[in-house]
């Protein structure tokens, strides 16, 4: 997009011009995306721009969460400050903490939105909730799933894959793999292959609000017909 020529009294209002004038807007963390781990990855492929916001009250609430007496919740709050110190070993990210609260709300996530408002940032997440509640408050959002479910490898129809076939499905006779990125493939026919890595071609891909699910058959079984 090419930026038209403006007054310089005039109002700057779209992102284009906002990054034109000032740089990248500033990436807020929420508790989730920390603890998720993802972010720190994402962060060395240098597809965040901008200052990334640390505020004090989440870290605040991963502390909590570490020094839970739950062992799950104690090994993701732990998690998440571990990814924190490699995010602020990133000599490429500036980190920056926001020190500051809203002694006027409780809850982490309204905190978060107020925040975006007040430095007119950008919320990075994963927690579906949070999602929603920002698209309602008008402030903009980066959900790492979404970004996760857009660079998931696009097969088609007919295509060939290699799969290993690890348990049984729902329906008879059916077999389940599972792509590297976690996606479930269901073989037609492949409960006799379990345990094998086998060829099979793919007969549809559906796309669910859970996720995408593709069906196949094994290969093998096709040249025999």
């Amino acid at each position: 997009m090419t930026l038209a020529k403006k007054d310089k009294n005039q109002k700057l209002t779209t992102d284009e011009e906002w990054h034109h004038q000032h740089g990248p807007k500033p990436k807020i963390l929420d508790t989730s995306v920390i603890i998720d781990g993802r972010i720190a990855d994402i962060c060395q492929t240098h597809f965040i721009e901008g200052t990334i916001i640390i505020p004090q009250f989440v870290l605040q609430e991963l502390q909590h969460i570490a020094d839970s007496s739950d062992a799950l919740k104690r090994n993701r709050g732990r998690r998440g400050l571990d990814i924190l110190n490699r995010l602020q070993k990133d000599a490429t990210k500036n980190i920056e903490m926001y020190e500051g609260d809203f002694e006027d709300t409780q809850e982490v996530d309204s905190k978060l939105v107020k925040l975006a408002k007040l430095v007119d940032g950008i919320v990075v997440t994963n927690d579906f909730n949070l999602n929603k509640v920002c698209e309602f408050q008008n402030v903009q959002v980066l959900n790492i799933n979404d970004l996760a479910n857009a660079v998931k490898p696009v097969v088609l129809p007919g295509e060939l894959l290699k799969v290993q076939v690890i348990k049984d499905g729902k329906e008879h006779d059916q077999g389940v793999a599972y792509l590297d990125d976690g996606t479930m493939i269901v073989v037609e026919e492949g409960r006799n292959f379990i345990g094998e890595a086998i060829d099979v071609i793919i007969t549809s891909v559906l796309q669910t609000s859970a996720g995408r699910m593709i069906f196949a058959k094994p290969k093998a079984l096709e040249k025999a017909l």
